[in-house]
């Protein structure tokens, strides 16, 4: 590390208290934080969707169910955490999905 990358003082301010310090070479090379949109449901484990609940169009309220996804061999059902209207579903019964996976958008 050079010697002036070394000695370089970062402001970081946390609950109004503001501190000087040090970034380590990962930390200030990482990804910035990008704000979850709350009408996307994303799958947060790999596995195959069972079943879709809801088409396009639906009205949808708090606790109703939108799809199945099986992982480990447990069946998982997922449930709508805000009211709106499906806006796009972008699964279908048998499709496998990756962690992090768009499955749908909530209006």
């Amino acid at each position: 590390m050079p010697m002036s990358e070394e000695l370089e003082l970062h402001q970081l301010v946390l609950d109004d208290t503001a501190y000087a310090t040090r970034y380590t070479r990962k930390f200030a090379q990482r990804k910035p934080h990008e704000a979850v949109d709350p009408g996307h449901l994303h799958a947060r484990i790999p596995g195959v969707v069972v079943s879709v609940a809801v088409q396009q169009g639906r009205k949808v309220k708090r606790g109703d169910p939108l799809l199945v996804l099986e992982a480990m061999k447990m069946r998982n059902e997922l449930m709508s955490h805000c009211e709106g209207v499906v806006a796009r579903v972008h699964v279908a019964p048998g499709q496998m999905v990756t962690k992090g996976e768009l499955l749908l958008e909530i209006e």
